[in-house]
């Protein structure tokens, strides 16, 4: 199969960026990653846009300025999994000779939005049970929260953990929105949301942020060849009455395609940005993805494997906990800073010797199934 390379990448700090519009944001991630790749516009042959709330064509509306000639511009919506679908469908178009060299970008200004949880279906009150409910992503991940320490004897310290490791690597990551460590209790300390995840157990909610990649057919000259190794989007299954809410079957199923296509297993990586919308989030996606056997997940914790320095750092960056979710911008984003670990730039908070590392990213609620999308790519040198 055709080698699929990326050649640079680039990201904005994420976080409030009062009075600069969505278009400036991305363009100056587009504009870093193509000077980072030592690329011109003119060299890319096509664009994708991933973006969740930002409106129509706005792709078109962001490289209009830019140089870029009147290529193809697509634009990506699939929830908080939309800028690694827009890597998905670079691939596959790389992979079928239709282009050799693309850009790919997320952009998310949820400040714009006038704060609040994001609803999980704008449009959709009447067919959408979740929606037609008012349910809100907090109260699932709540629920989800609540039958884990039912379940696994977990304790609220043990969700805590997660937050404060993550917020440990965000103090460390200048790109990060929340650049402050905490302590266990600090963390419990904070409002309640919806029990039993308090605030820190939550991703912000205000971020804007924009990230690029330029990817390719092209052995890269500048820097260390970082290659796609494995790229999978998978949809939800329909639940049946009796599914096991801990269980992410929708990112374990996008995993094992991911590391079968890659002709590796969990033992391989190195390391790992994962989806911790909140604190559970992290621990059931150890298991899905095969960090941990099923049931293991606070022990892996416990044992400093995925802390850095440890067998497999996960969320180096501070992951979404720390870093922020702007949506359409995070799945480009986890793939930046995988390069940059796989290329030894990654600073502070470098992970030693890594030489392949995976990115899962989950979007969208839907009554019915376990998430709306999946991805998962592993990338390796």
């Amino acid at each position: 199969m055709q080698d699929i390379y990326i050649h640079g990448g680039a990201m904005t700090p994420f976080g409030r960026h009062t009075g600069v519009l969505a278009p400036e944001l991305a363009q100056q991630a587009i504009l870093q990653a193509l000077d980072d790749a030592g690329l011109r516009p003119a060299d890319i042959q096509a664009i994708y846009c991933a973006n969740v709330l930002g409106g129509m064509i706005l792709g078109q509306l962001i490289v209009r300025d830019l140089g870029f000639g009147g290529i193809p511009v697509y634009n990506v919506e699939n929830a908080c999994a939309s800028g690694a679908t827009g890597v998905h469908l670079a691939r596959h178009a790389l992979l079928a000779g239709q282009y050799d060299t693309v850009l790919v970008f997320g952009i998310e200004q949820l400040t714009a939005l006038g704060g609040g949880t994001i609803p999980m279906q704008r449009n959709d009150h009447k067919t959408d049970l979740y929606a037609k409910a008012g349910m809100v992503l907090p109260a699932v991940y709540a629920m989800r929260g609540t039958r884990f320490l039912h379940e696994r004897g977990a304790s609220r310290a043990d969700l805590a953990e997660v937050a404060v490791k993550n917020r440990h690597n965000g103090s460390l990551n200048p790109f990060a929105q929340q650049r402050t460590a905490t302590t266990v209790e600090e963390v419990l300390a904070s409002r309640m949301i919806a029990d039993p995840l308090t605030l820190l157990q939550c991703c912000p909610s205000q971020v804007d942020g924009a990230a690029a990649l330029v990817v390719g057919t092209k052995r890269p000259a500048r820097h260390r060849p970082v290659k796609v190794l494995a790229s999978v989007v998978v949809s939800g299954l329909r639940e049946q009455a009796d599914d096991d809410i801990l269980d992410a079957e929708i990112t374990a199923r996008a995993a094992r395609q991911a590391y079968e296509q890659a002709g590796l297993g969990p033992e391989d990586v190195d390391v790992v940005e994962l989806h911790d919308a909140f604190t559970i989030a992290e621990l059931l996606y150890y298991e899905a993805l095969g960090l941990a056997p099923h049931g293991e997940a606070v022990g892996l914790l416990k044992s400093g494997a995925t802390r850095l320095g440890g067998r497999v750092p996960v969320n180096p960056s501070g992951g979404l906990l720390a870093k922020g979710h702007p949506l359409g911008a995070t799945g480009v984003a986890q793939m930046v800073e995988i390069l940059w670990h796989l290329q030894e730039r990654a600073g502070a908070r470098q992970v030693a010797n890594a030489r392949v590392g995976l990115t899962q990213c989950t979007g969208g609620g839907i009554a019915g199934v376990d998430h709306a999308a999946s991805s998962v790519h592993l990338l390796g040198v």
